[in-house]
């Protein structure tokens, strides 16, 4: 069941580059779980759970589930959320975003979660352990594997320390590696959660945080000095602060950023190029990833690809993919195995070029 994907920009690009990013090994480590779900499995579980969605079939269902606009995205993220009943959906749900990860031959995946979604229905470690089952089963079926970072909402402020728990119990079962910070930035900014965070890195867990997306260059000044965070998820606005560039740049900081994301959202216009060519050109430190995929009609092979249409050469694509791996969690014993194949598929693809 693949998504549905649309090339908002309708460019042309060479078909022989377009290929070879297709089959470049990938990792991404900026990308919702939720977000992340196919139009098919929320109706697969919506059949299933007894939930009606605003729709009568499921073609009627596919074009409902089409990005239009921000209130129409929200209204679909709180849709899928209601039809996650069960553990067994999570289950599902995992096992399918690795076969859509496997089909664009990402490697290694760290995902946000929300972890008050399942509030009501069943407790962290019944949560906990469908993440593990089906990253335990995706991976042997498809090859993909994931690690999982349990994210705050910003909107719900109060209940920070008990995602904290969740993440630590997950922690505990090796499925959580992380602790995030997500959702609505406007009036939620960092400093609201600096304790939490705080306690969360004495706990042993990694911290990123959301920021400078429709908030302007404060919020990542905040997650910098208030959070701490590892990662700022979006950053493109540290733009608009020269000396929040030099931090960055000097700080060497990974930025998840996400074009296709910013221009359904308006953050960034679709008649502009997107702004991580100057983020580049100023040395700060940028990953690629696809955020909410099948909700933004794309995949992260599409965001390279809009990339190349707008003038990134295969060379500049392959460091933005390398800067990913090396933005990972993952321990250093793995990043080796992985460059290691990496430079495999560059020898082998350089090759077939010759």
């Amino acid at each position: 069941m693949g998504y549905h994907f649309v090339d908002l920009h309708d460019r042309t690009m060479d078909q022989t580059l377009a290929n070879r990013l297709q089959a470049m090994p990938k990792a991404e480590i900026h990308i919702h779980l939720m977000g992340a779900i196919a139009a098919e499995i929320v109706y697969q579980m919506a059949q299933k759970n007894r939930v009606r969605l605003p729709a009568t079939s499921l073609e009627e269902w596919k074009s409902f589930y089409k990005f239009r606009d921000l209130a129409h995205f929200v209204e679909i993220y709180a849709i899928a959320s209601q039809c996650i009943q069960t553990p067994e959906d999570y289950i599902l749900i995992v096992e399918q975003f690795l076969k859509h990860q496997s089909e664009h031959n990402i490697q290694y995946s760290e995902v946000h979660f929300g972890t008050l979604l399942h509030l009501n229905k069943f407790s962290d470690d019944e949560l906990i352990e469908a993440l593990t089952i089906g990253a335990r089963t995706g991976e042997t079926q498809y090859g993909s594997r994931v690690k999982f970072i349990a994210s705050i909402s910003r909107h719900q402020p109060h209940l920070q320390s008990r995602a904290l728990d969740c993440a630590l119990r997950g922690q505990e079962k090796g499925a959580i590696v992380g602790l995030g910070l997500a959702g609505v930035e406007t009036g939620y900014p960092p400093e609201d959660f600096t304790e939490t965070f705080a306690e969360a890195k004495r706990q042993g867990l990694r911290v990123v945080a959301h920021a400078g997306e429709t908030e302007g260059a404060s919020s990542v000044w905040g997650a910098l000095k208030n959070l701490h965070a590892e990662r700022i998820g979006h950053g493109i606005r540290c733009l608009e602060d020269a000396s929040l560039v030099e931090e960055l740049r000097i700080l060497q900081i990974p930025l998840e950023v996400s074009p296709q994301s910013n221009y359904c959202l308006g953050v960034v216009p679709r008649s502009q190029p997107h702004p991580i060519r100057q983020m580049i050109d100023a040395g700060l430190y940028c990953t690629l990833n696809s955020d909410d995929p099948p909700m933004f009609n794309t995949h992260l092979t599409n965001e390279y690809q809009t990339l190349a249409t707008q003038g990134f050469s295969w060379e500049e694509l392959w460091q933005l993919n390398l800067n990913t791996l090396e933005a990972t969690f993952l321990s250093e014993t793995e990043k080796a195995t992985y460059r290691t194949q990496w430079q495999e598929f560059l020898q082998q693809s350089s090759a077939a070029l010759t």
